[in-house]
């Protein structure tokens, strides 16, 4: 289902109505245990374990038995359950809409949530599942359920196939070490009734635990060589000797590998050539500051890495930093809601590559969704830089960060 259903007020009422439907949960209030409870909700009706193929709607505002429960829906409130989607804990990012509706003559805040394409769906590493008034954490049956129902044809590029990755090619150890207790909770891990290949499939990283065949999050993650099955599965970083393409490279690197190592590549690049600026006249003390703020290039590169087309083409992310600016290219332009006139306006984002996202929240390497660009401004302008440039063109987006002024 790729368009959000809007359900009419008449058919709202019906779900306040029916207390043992599975399509349906209700919130007094946004306090105490409520929003962790409400979250949990949001997982469920993600994973649409029944296949009901119809979004879920959480009501804020409502009581057990339907009835309003008289709580201001506020503009704050509603920021704060719009922020369910973008807030890192459930994984992939949910497809849910925000709203305020007017139900037996008293205000309601409905969060509908449409039924993810590719679950399971993690909240706080836990695979939250619901069938009639019951939500609970889904065994290892509702996760092979929840594996299989996945459609090739309609699920994102990150998570199709790679044919020419046998399994052997995913680092176990990496999987098991690092990757799998940052995706589940501590007693979903210690469980002993999934095998490998069922936790693999759990977080995407192969077809199925029957169909073991690596997806392309898998390869990206897990592969000890993504770039042998995927050409352009790396970031080229330049540094070179002037202000043109045509002046001299004076350092080059391949920053190649699976995704954690790749990007730390990176980082290592940006500490070599990112000199700290003294400043003794402006004040009693030298004030110190680096050419560029490390963490905005972090969240800028990042980005681009989380946001590439990895589709039909074999071009890398690319890094180019000149004496007097750095500019990063990534393939493939803007998506979805994002287009070239809006690139860059803050509280609009979209995922091409929701799952890629996913990992890149559970290795760390990113914190949350949707704000990278924000944040990446707001530390621009604290070290003195200018602000981010961004050109967006279909098959490209190309940011450039100048240093600070002399």
């Amino acid at each position: 289902m790729s368009v959000m259903m809007r359900y009419s007020d008449a058919e709202l009422e019906k779900f306040l109505d029916d207390t043992e439907s599975d399509l349906a949960e209700r919130k007094e209030t946004w306090k105490g245990d409520a929003p962790e409870k409400g979250r949990q909700a949001v997982c469920a009706f993600a994973n649409d374990l029944p296949d009901h193929r119809q979004p879920g709607v959480l009501f804020v505002g409502a009581k057990d038995t339907g009835a309003p429960s008289g709580l201001p829906i506020t503009d704050d409130l509603l920021r704060t359950l719009a922020d369910i989607k973008t807030d890192g804990n459930t994984l992939p990012p949910p497809s849910i809409t925000v709203e305020k509706r007017s139900l037996r003559g008293s205000e309601m805040a409905i969060i509908t949530v449409l039924p993810a394409d590719a679950p399971p769906v993690r909240y706080r590493g836990r695979i939250w599942i619901r069938t009639g008034s019951r939500r609970a954490v889904a065994t290892a049956q509702d996760e092979r359920i929840l594996n299989e129902r996945r459609r090739h044809r309609d699920q994102p590029y990150d998570v199709h196939p790679i044919y020419s990755c046998p399994l052997s090619e995913l680092s176990r150890t990496l999987f098991e070490e690092i990757y799998l207790p940052g995706a589940f909770a501590p007693e979903i891990v210690a469980a002993n009734a999934r095998s490998y290949e069922q936790r693999l499939a759990a977080c995407r990283m192969v077809v199925s635990a029957d169909e073991p065949t690596p997806t392309l999050i898998g390869l990206l993650a897990l592969a000890r060589d993504p770039r042998f099955h995927l050409p352009g599965a790396y970031l080229q970083f330049l540094r070179i000797a002037g202000t043109k393409f045509a002046d001299p490279i004076v350092d080059e690197a391949r920053c190649e590998g699976p995704l954690a190592a790749m990007v730390q590549r990176v980082d290592d690049k940006l500490d070599a050539h990112n000199r700290t600026a003294v400043d003794i006249t402006g004040a009693d003390r030298e004030i110190r500051r680096s050419l560029y703020p490390k963490f905005a290039l972090q969240q800028l590169i990042r980005n681009a890495v989380m946001h590439r087309t990895y589709e039909s083409t074999n071009a890398p992310c690319r890094v180019y930093w000149f004496d007097d600016r750095i500019e990063m290219h990534s393939p493939g332009g803007p998506y979805g809601a994002v287009t070239c006139e809006n690139f860059g306006q803050p509280g609009l984002n979209d995922y091409r590559n929701p799952n890629l996202a996913d990992a890149m929240k559970v290795l760390g390497l990113v914190q949350r969704f949707g704000v990278g660009i924000q944040i990446a401004q707001t530390e621009l302008a604290k070290n003195g830089n200018p602000p981010a440039e961004f050109l967006a063109e279909p098959t490209r987006v190309v940011v450039t960060v100048r240093k600070i002024p002399a």
